[in-house]
């Protein structure tokens, strides 16, 4: 089973957690100025690295709350976790 390390419970089962997508993806300041295609590409356009990526997750059945992750999409190891709002830590080859 797959263990998910949740900042603020600690380590939980996977059943536990919905993934959020992508973390750190900033909403445009002014969406009404956006085209078409700036705007489908704001909410469609995902990176998908082989290796280190950071995540949002929600501990569904557990705290409720939104934390990000780091996970090797290689492994499915997690790294680390981190509260929402604060920056990714730092990786070696990492965004």
């Amino acid at each position: 089973m797959l263990l998910v390390p949740c900042p603020y419970c600690g380590l939980r089962p996977e059943v536990e957690f919905r993934c959020g997508g992508e973390a750190h993806i900033a909403r445009p300041a002014d969406p009404n100025a956006l085209d078409d295609a700036a705007w489908a590409d704001y909410l469609f356009t995902r990176t998908s690295p082989k290796g280190v990526h950071a995540e949002r997750w929600l501990h569904a059945y557990g705290c409720g709350r939104w934390f990000n992750a780091l996970r090797n999409t290689v492994s499915d190891a997690f790294i680390t976790s981190y509260e929402m709002g604060r920056p990714r830590p730092g990786m070696d080859g990492g965004r």
